[in-house]
């Protein structure tokens, strides 16, 4: 069963570029911050074709990321990382990164953090761990529970793949 966000313009029956292009305004202008969160999941769902042929899936993930730089509202962020790790955009690891152990938001480094876990990106289990230190018990307690994850998970198939979670 599909989550179904509230698409009260029916952006779902745009063509895909246009659809980019509203949830782009979205993002960059409106004041809601739900119909921000809104708007993440809309164009995350762009992102689901690994083989996109019109690189509107880089164009997704450089919008995600644009969101966890600019985006002042923790939860938008959230939800912004997670479309990152459901769609399986390896190549924004660093941002991941980044906001897990720099962002002012304690929702932001929490769910960045469980993304790198989703995604298992092992490859940055020492990155990981410097959030064991981070004042914020919730972050302290998602690197704790990723890394001991990563541990529980080293030596089976490191393949992910989105539909494992969604």
């Amino acid at each position: 069963m599909a989550i179904q966000v509230f698409d009260e313009n029916n952006m779902r029956q745009l063509p895909d570029e246009e659809r980019f292009e509203v949830c782009n305004d979205i993002l960059r202008n409106e004041t809601d911050e739900s119909k921000r969160w809104d708007a993440v999941w809309l164009v995350g769902e762009l992102a689901e074709d690994p083989k996109d042929e019109n690189h509107l899936r880089n164009k997704v993930a450089n919008l995600l990321e644009w969101v966890l730089r600019n985006d002042k509202n923790g939860v938008v962020k959230h939800e912004a990382s997670f479309q990152i790790a459901a769609r399986n955009l390896r190549h924004k690891i660093d941002v991941l990164v980044d906001i897990a152990l720099h962002d002012n938001s304690v929702l932001s480094k929490h769910e960045a953090i469980e993304s790198l876990g989703l995604m298992r990106a092992f490859e940055v289990e020492d990155l990981i761990k410097e959030a064991c230190n981070d004042p914020s018990i919730d972050v302290r307690e998602t690197a704790q529970f990723v890394l001991k994850r990563f541990e529980r998970l080293k030596g089976q198939s490191t393949k992910y793949t989105p539909s494992e979670i969604l």
